[in-house]
């Protein structure tokens, strides 16, 4: 799939009822971090999840407990980030949804970079500068 340059954010939300609509939510880091704007139209583009079978699920995803939320991104996703610290190894640290945690090598504190997510865990994920 190619991906637009105008591409604003990336993010996974479920999409909800209210009455006689329907809902996506756009996470609140999205609004903070300047990609986008509340009160002003978008284009929406909903790409579905797939198919999987059980054994491809289990190997792609990360391990988390039962019941424990999902990690809010996915190997291979294209986001936009905003760098808010550095780690003790002076790694970009990135923040999204939840407060989960991305690591950025070689980005430097207030930088927004576009990144590939290239290896995801329970409580943190890598991603590679692109852009």
């Amino acid at each position: 799939m190619e991906i637009s340059e105008k591409l604003l954010c990336l993010f996974s939300a479920d999409v909800s009822s209210e009455g006689d609509r329907y809902l996506v939510e756009v996470p609140r880091r999205e609004i903070e971090t300047g990609s986008i704007e509340s009160g002003q139209t978008y284009r929406v583009a909903l790409i579905a999840t797939g198919e999987e079978s059980e054994a491809e699920s289990t190997t792609s995803q990360p391990e988390t407990a039962p019941g424990e939320p999902q990690p809010p991104v996915e190997s291979g996703e294209i986001r936009y980030v905003e760098v808010e610290d550095l780690g003790k190894q002076g790694d970009g640290i990135a923040r999204v949804e939840r407060g989960y945690v991305i690591i950025v090598p070689d980005a430097e504190v207030g930088e927004r970079v576009k990144i590939e997510v290239t290896e995801v865990k329970s409580n943190f994920a890598v991603g590679e500068i692109i852009d």
